[in-house]
């Protein structure tokens, strides 16, 4: 399972669209994604303090293209890989979501991911 963030709104876009694609598809060629372990990184860093943000949880089997494991950017001084999707993303490949809301320092933690209710997509 891989995941995503987004905003709620984005999301209601993709749903009754099909297909979500997000800004960096057109801008990078890909979908930035993250294991549970890796979510709190880039979620700190690009929406820190959001309270509005959702993390898709992704079936990998059901995408339409393979995931390739890249680094980030900027690459993570661990050296961690991230998932990314070349390709947009069905509706039909997200299981679950869950509201994913900043801790009151505007900084995501994986607790604040786990503790939220897991939703059917």
């Amino acid at each position: 399972m891989i995941l995503h963030i987004c905003t709620r709104d984005e999301w209601a876009a993709a749903r009754a669209a099909g297909v979500y694609t997000a800004d960096s598809l057109a801008s990078q060629g890909f979908i930035h994604c993250s294991t549970e372990e890796q979510l709190h990184v880039p979620a700190t860093a690009l929406f820190r303090g959001r309270p509005d943000m959702v993390v898709l949880e992704i079936d990998e089997s059901r995408l339409p293209a393979p995931i390739v494991w890249e680094e980030g950017d900027p690459p993570h001084p661990d050296g961690w890989l991230f998932p990314h999707l070349y390709a947009a993303l069905p509706v039909t490949a997200v299981v679950a979501t869950r509201d994913y809301a900043p801790d009151p320092d505007g900084s995501f933690s994986p607790e604040s991911f786990t503790r939220a209710p897991r939703m059917p997509a």
